[in-house]
């Protein structure tokens, strides 16, 4: 006998003690055994343990039984089936006993072993062995009418075992389902509910058939006009029946809907809610199919929701008096808040579905306005406090749908916009009805006030100024009001921080004297976060009171006092939460920043207290951005006396390992020196100057810039700074420049660096030594394709070297003279010639270079290169010299790509550098002339020539749209197809991420150059389709109106066509190629981008039939819609829950695929590939709550977890940052 085994035998004998103590710490002993992984027990322990606590069930004491109860969970997976058999078998039968508290205790020990049982997928036959043996008695117990007691028990644990491994019970489904249905007829209300429950968890799982067999029962049942109690009853089930199973009552609403309507208008308030909670239920469900009885829904609703026989509200209104009515507003609640009247459940279910509808139809904003908005609006009035929340949440869902899903402003669609114009209509009536409600007594009331002004703050900034004397009244009694709770003055204060900060400084001048004494009393308050929320007004008030961008009227000096010392007062404790901390120190920096020219003595030592702050690790972050602010200020605050010691402990923060301390210690410094140069002594430049090199480095490009933007501003300042410390700042900067990752605001920042060096003369070098500095490492490369330096830094060093040339006209002459000799030079190596090109190309951008009159002959033998790169560059060159020397280069260039069709690419990308360089000003007198030669080119027959063409033209029409775009859209109709496709090319290089003036006629002519997606030709359909992608990429406005029209002929082109799949002999082989791949690919990646910028002009389920074809096409095509279902999957999951069953086959089908034995290695990666980017999206549907429902789902990912090598993906994907991260993928 092993020890564990005597340990127990032993505790099984104090177990029969008659000491209840002995009995007690047993029963604790053994559960505390059980919890452990390595007890092993024999079969005689096992059924002895087994025995001995459903003896324990029995006993008299209250917490023996509880302990036993709680032994029986880590038991169910200690011993065999057998033993669990006995368990259950024991707890079934005495669940059926006469003694109330042995079936109460044995029920709760059923649940137990219920939530033990291991989950279908790892022991399916124990589990379903055991489920089944309950299942049949839980059965037999349903059927015991005489007792309602154990039918409850039955109906709750049957509830229980359903919700959690309904799969393990399909065999008993129909025998669970007709138990069920007959409880439904019960005359005890508690076991119809208790039932309906038990339902809903069936259906997830239950197949079509029973689904249909439940539906068609509860619709029989209800034809035939049953008591009003049973109507009830069916129709609750309904609710529930369609909340669990989502999609799959869609099918039956035809029937349902009707019968529905019609029960609403039955007299009886109870079954009237329950209507509405089905048509909640239906609406949230299955949006599409209850389209066609949306309007009849939408009129119940809002008849209902007024429907309030008992009280007059118009005579309640007449007689009372707006200010002094609380004493009336009492007495009508306590007249007629009768128990009887149950009118506010109807009017709160009909706006909870009103809600559904504003929630689930985005796409019928306008009506919605129309028809919901302004009745909300009326039953603002409502007396009762629940139904008045639920209204105020209806309208916060429509103000929430009108803000654009994908961004704070709204994407100008004509159907927003009158949304937008119908609710600032609305405006004055909105504010009159809750201004009495800011009034109310009872708090929930004023929440969902200040809930629903946020909301519509947010939406229309700026669009409640004229009502502010009644608005903020409202503010203020809350405020003030000694019964308000915490959450309510936080929330009023919040309310007015939004409005603040979302409306002119004006608006709030004449309310200043009002608002301030309540908010500087919740500064004082005890509560931290009212305080927090109250020193956040206040910097907003302090920005208000004196906005420093423009000259205002209005005299803050009577105000500055108090803002200052209540502010000072947080300031200065030291006992208070981090959070009030930070906000009192940026609040004082507000006062500083904004007022500091008006506080006289104190300004001081409120700075004092900041250098403090400074030098606590826990304060100094939001010190440092403080400091900025103040030292920003146009009011000029005198910060000398904290500068000789805070400047060197700045410079310390430099050394910090805290990335967010570091960048924002560079900015304060910069600002400090710009605007406090005269303060700076030599010793304190120099604590900051030693730190500098250590910040230059390419792991963070940001610090770098605004490092190297900090010290051209010191040698602005203070020229002979510099001198100590180049030697150990200039390599770090020619690393940064030589490196592959510089670009924009790094490569701008090294730019004006060094134009700061030779104009301000801060260092010991020339601009000749400067030049050889940056172009050394050229003269030691051999090839241009060598690992010393990277192709990126070629253009760096070259942008670098026309930065210091501009800087330094005399000397670049010269250099210029050089840069040419090199390129002529044949000794010079390619480095070399290609460095000197692009030098040339960026100098000449901004130089005349008329002096240089062998400069084209030099360019044109470039042309002449072998080596691809070295044409290139001189391609680079001639388009920038152009650029600052239009006047001799541009006929030049344009004469060369008439006369030299061979050269003919690389002078095209010339002109293209050109136009991209030049402004619309300059080009215009030369648009003709560039525009009739490109048009002669616009049908070459190579594509790249064609896309250059259409490059040149599209921003050349950005120039003059207004007649350019006519004579692209007249093209489309004369031309071949290749013109066709340059010219939709051309017009989608016209289409922006910023606004143009071209977008208003664009959006009236887009419509002509979409047609081009029915194009005979494929290859202009495929670019119509990059071009539509890229509209509703970048300006989703201008194809909103035409998707309808649209839509179709992109779905068309989803399609495999197999007339397009041929099959080419090569050798021995046979290879098919599908000509259609790339317009299907443009088709799909056209469509995921539409997700993200017209989602509620799709209708989603036409969209997802397309989606599952994607998931069987090719390689590339699945690639594209794996990453489509996942975004489905967080966008709209209810509707990929209902095309679930359609969309796990393909998945499944990718996953378990296996390449054929002798493929290459290429075949291999790519299905690893595919697997993975499918397991992405398994992962990302997993994640919606209701797919676990599904059986089909279910069994996937039963057999992923089954299967060794799909697990292992599986896991390994769980903390992939793309598995969340396929939101942000650009297909444009």
């Amino acid at each position: 006998m092993s020890n564990s085994t005597f340990y127990i035998s032993n505790l099984l004998e104090k177990m029969t003690s008659t000491d209840k103590d002995f009995r007690f710490m047993a029963a604790n002993d053994l559960m505390m055994e059980l919890q452990k992984d390595s007890i092993k027990l024999d079969e005689e322990s096992e059924r002895k343990v087994v025995a001995m606590l459903l003896k324990l069930l029995e006993d008299k004491n209250g917490e023996v039984q509880n302990l036993a109860v709680k032994c029986l969970g880590p038991l169910v997976g200690k011993v065999k089936e057998c033993q669990v058999e006995t368990m259950v078998d024991t707890l079934c039968s005495n669940i059926k006993s006469n003694k109330e508290q042995l079936r109460d205790i044995s029920s709760m020990g059923l649940k137990t072993v219920i939530a033990e049982l291991p989950p279908s997928s790892t022991g399916m036959s124990f589990t379903v062995n055991v489920c089944r043996k309950i299942t049949s008695q839980l059965i037999g117990a349903l059927g015991m009418q005489d007792d309602v007691s154990i039918q409850l028990e039955a109906l709750d644990i049957l509830s229980d075992m359903l919700g959690r491994l309904s799969t393990a019970l399909v065999s008993f489904h129909q025998s669970i389902l007709a138990s069920l249905l007959a409880q439904l007829m019960s005359p005890r209300m508690a076991v119809r509910k208790r039932s309906i429950i038990a339902l809903g968890h069936l259906v997830p799982s239950c197949s079509p058939t029973l689904f249909s067999q439940l539906t068609e029962q509860l619709i029989s049942e209800l034809s035939c006009g049953p008591p009003t109690a049973n109507i009830r009853t069916y129709i609750q089930c309904l609710a529930t029946v369609s909340r669990r199973a989502g999609h799959r009552i869609g099918d039956h609403l035809e029937k349902i809907v009707p019968m529905v309507v019609k029960f609403c208008n039955v007299e009886d308030d109870e079954l009237r809610e329950f209507c509405f909670q089905a048509f909640e239920a239906f609406v949230s469900r299955c949006p599409k199919e209850m389209s066609p009885h949306l309007q009849t829904i939408i009129k119940l609703c809002l008849k209902y929701i007024s429907y309030d026989p008992n009280y007059n509200y118009d005579a309640a209104d007449d007689s009372m008096d707006v200010e002094d009515r609380e004493d009336e507003d009492q007495e009508s609640d306590d007249e007629y808040s009768d128990d009887d009247d149950m009118s506010w459940k109807v009017r709160r279910s009909s706006v909870k579905c009103l809600e559904a509808i504003i929630n689930s139809r985005r796409d019928l904003l306008v009506e919605l306005y129309g028809s919901v908005g302004p009745t909300l609006v009326s039953r603002f009035k409502e007396r009762e406090e629940n139904v008045k929340t639920d209204i105020f949440s209806a309208f916060v869902t429509l103000l929430r749908q009108t803000r654009h899903p994908h961004g704070p402003a709204f994407d100008t669609g004509a159907k927003e916009m009158s949304a937008v114009t119908l609710l600032k209509n609305q405006v004055p009536t909105i504010v009159k009805a809750l201004h009495r409600q800011l009034k109310e007594k009872g708090i929930r009331c004023r929440q969902g006030c200040f809930s629903l002004l946020t909301e519509l703050a947010n939406v229309l900034p700026g669009q409640l100024g004229e009502h502010m004397s009644t608005i903020i009244p409202g503010i203020i009694y809350s405020l003030t009001d000694k019964s308000a709770s915490s959450n309510m003055k936080i929330d009023a204060l919040s309310f007015l921080h939004v409005l603040l900060s979302s409306h002119n400084p004006e608006v709030f001048h004449p309310h200043i004297n009002v608002i301030l004494p309540p908010v500087i009393q919740c500064v004082e308050d005890p509560f931290y976060k009212i305080t927090s929320e109250a020193l956040q007004v206040t910097l907003q008030i302090v920005k208000i009171m004196r906005p420093l961008d423009k000259p205002i009227s209005f005299d803050a000096k009577p105000y500055v006092k108090n803002v200052f010392s209540c502010s000072l007062k947080r300031l200065k404790a030291a006992d208070i939460d981090q959070e009030v901390k930070e906000r009192a120190i940026f609040c004082m920096g507000h006062i500083l920043s904004h007022l500091g020219d008006q506080l006289g003595d104190d300004l001081q030592p409120t700075l004092q207290i900041f250098l403090e702050r400074l030098k606590n690790e826990i304060t100094r972050l939001i010190a440092v951005k403080t400091l900025t602010l103040i030292a920003s200020s146009p009011l000029k605050i005198d910060l000398s006396p904290i500068l000789t010691e805070g400047i060197p402990m700045l410079g310390s923060f430099l050394r910090k390992n805290q990335r967010a301390l570091k960048l924002n210690t560079i900015t304060a410094l910069n600002v400090i020196v710009t605007n406090y140069s005269d303060s700076f002594k030599p010793p304190m430049i120099e604590s900051i100057l030693s730190e500098v090199p250590a910040l230059i480095q390419e792991s963070d490009m940001h610090i770098s810039q605004v490092a190297i933007t900090l010290i051209t501003c010191m040698a602005k300042v203070c020229p002979s700074s510099l001198s100590k410390t180049w030697n150990t700042i200039l390599p770090e900067v020619l690393n940064l420049v030589h490196s592959p990752l510089l670009q924009g605001g790094a490569l701008n920042s090294i730019l004006e660096f060094f134009q700061a060096l030779v104009g301000t003369k801060a260092s010991n070098m020339s601009y000749n030594d400067l030049l050889k500095a940056l172009k050394g490492p050229y003269y030691e490369a051999k090839s241009f394709d060598s690992m010393s330096v990277h192709k990126q830094s070629y253009y760096s060093v070259a942008k670098c070297v026309a930065a210091l040339s501009t800087a330094c006209p005399k000397e670049a002459s010269v250099v210029v003279t050089n840069l040419i000799q090199e390129v002529k030079n044949p000794k010079k190596s390619e480095p070399v010639k290609i460095l000197s090109l692009l030098c040339l190309g960026e100098i000449g951008h901004y130089m005349n270079f008329e002096i240089q009159k062998e400069l084209k002959g030099v360019i044109l033998e470039a042309f002449g290169s072998p080596n691809e790169e070295v044409k290139s560059a001189a391609s680079f060159a001639l388009g920038n010299i152009c650029v600052g020397n239009l006047g001799e280069y541009l006929p030049f260039m344009l004469k060369e790509i008439s006369s030299q069709p061979k050269r003919q690419y690389l002078l095209l990308h010339s002109l293209k550098e050109m136009i991209s360089a030049l402004s619309a000003e300059s080009l215009k007198p030369h648009v003709e002339n560039i525009w009739a030669l490109l048009f002669k080119h616009c049908e070459c027959v190579e594509e790249g020539t064609r896309n250059i063409v259409a490059e040149c033209l599209g921003k050349l029409t950005l120039v003059n749209p207004s007649e350019l775009l006519p004579r692209l859209k007249k093209q489309l109709s004369t031309g071949s197809p290749l013109s066709r496709s340059t010219v939709v090319t051309a017009v989608k290089f016209t289409i922006v991420d910023h606004p143009m003036p071209i977008d208003s006629i664009l959006k009236g002519c887009i419509g002509d150059f979409l047609k081009t997606l029915q194009d005979p030709d494929l290859n202009v359909r495929r670019v119509a389709l990059v071009m539509f992608n890229s509209a509703a990429h970048n300006k989703p406005s201008l194809i909103r109106g035409l998707l309808t029209s649209l839509l179709p002929h992109l779905y068309n082109e989803t399609q495999l066509r197999k007339d397009l799949v041929r099959e080419v002999e090569m050798g021995p082989f046979k290879h098919t190629v599908d000509d259609g791949l790339d317009v299907r690919k443009a088709a799909f990646e056209c469509m995921y981008t539409l997700l993200d910028s017209c989602l509620d002009c799709l209708d989603i389920f036409e969209f997802l039939n397309h989606v599952e074809h994607g998931l069987q096409d090719h390689y590339d095509i699945k690639m594209l819609t794996f990453i489509m279902l996942a975004r489905l999957s967080k966008l709209c999951p209810s509707a990929v829950v209902q095309r679930l069953d359609r969309l796990v086959e393909p998945l499944k089908a990718t996953c378990t695929t296996k390449v054929k034995a002798g493929s290459v290695k290429q075949e291999f990666e790519k299905q690893e590939e595919l697997r993975r980017s499918a397991m992405r999206a398994v992962a990302a549907l997993l994640s919606i709550s209701e797919v676990e429902k599904s059986p089909a789902m279910a069994e996937f990912a039963n057999q992923i977890k089954s299967n060794a090598e799909m697990a292992t993906i599986f896991e390994s994907l769980q903390g992939d940052p793309l598995t969340g991260a396929v939101e942000s993928m650009d297909t444009s």
